[in-house]
């Protein structure tokens, strides 16, 4: 009997963490979407690097977490910073040189040979790297944020969660079963 009981215990854990994991997953891909895949918490972006530009340091395909806000005049010689380019494209560069008082920088890829072509105006950068890297899982969130990835987000916990339900409803079926067949022993 004690072991159903922990077993008991351990599936309704389980269900517990498969439908917060699942709000989770609601909440952030609705909120990413709802900004412009740009979420904001607690000052802090997340970011995917796919450029090999910042080797060693920060590996293709990593995940980084970046520090948004505060004027761009405070950003420093050896800054690893991420801004918006010319392209409209993304970039995390570090800082090789300050000009006009923070105004503009010179920067450059830890892993590129020379400095970028043009300075960059202070006014389009959008965060300074933190120095906190998860390798690979940029790929992960690059695939998340393309249509079928996010189809796969949603799709992905509900089987898992009609999984679990189907055996749960068929552990319980046996359990009533074996009640009926022992209340019809003892009569």
């Amino acid at each position: 009997m004690r072991i159903k009981s922990i077993l008991k215990k351990c599936t309704s854990f389980l269900s517990t963490i498969l439908f917060i994991v699942l709000l989770s997953v609601l909440f952030l891909s609705v909120a990413s979407k709802a900004a412009g895949n740009e979420v904001n918490l607690f000052g802090y972006q997340v970011k995917s690097v796919l450029s090999g530009s910042m080797e060693p340091d920060i590996q293709t395909g990593s995940l980084i977490a970046i520090e948004t806000g505060g004027a761009g005049e405070r950003f420093q010689e050896n800054d690893v910073i991420t801004f918006q380019s010319e392209e409209d494209v993304l970039v995390t560069h570090r800082i090789v040189e300050v000009k006009n008082g923070g105004q503009q920088y010179v920067t450059k890829g830890d892993a590129n040979n020379g400095a970028d072509r043009n300075p960059l105006l202070a006014e389009n950068i959008v965060g300074q790297y933190t120095g906190f890297t998860i390798p690979y899982a940029g790929y992960v969130m690059n695939f998340t944020s393309s249509r079928e990835g996010a189809a796969l987000l949603f799709i992905f916990p509900g089987i898992l969660l009609i999984g679990y339900s189907l055996i749960t409803i068929r552990s319980t079926l046996k359990e009533v079963k074996q009640l009926m067949n022992e209340k019809e022993i003892r009569a």
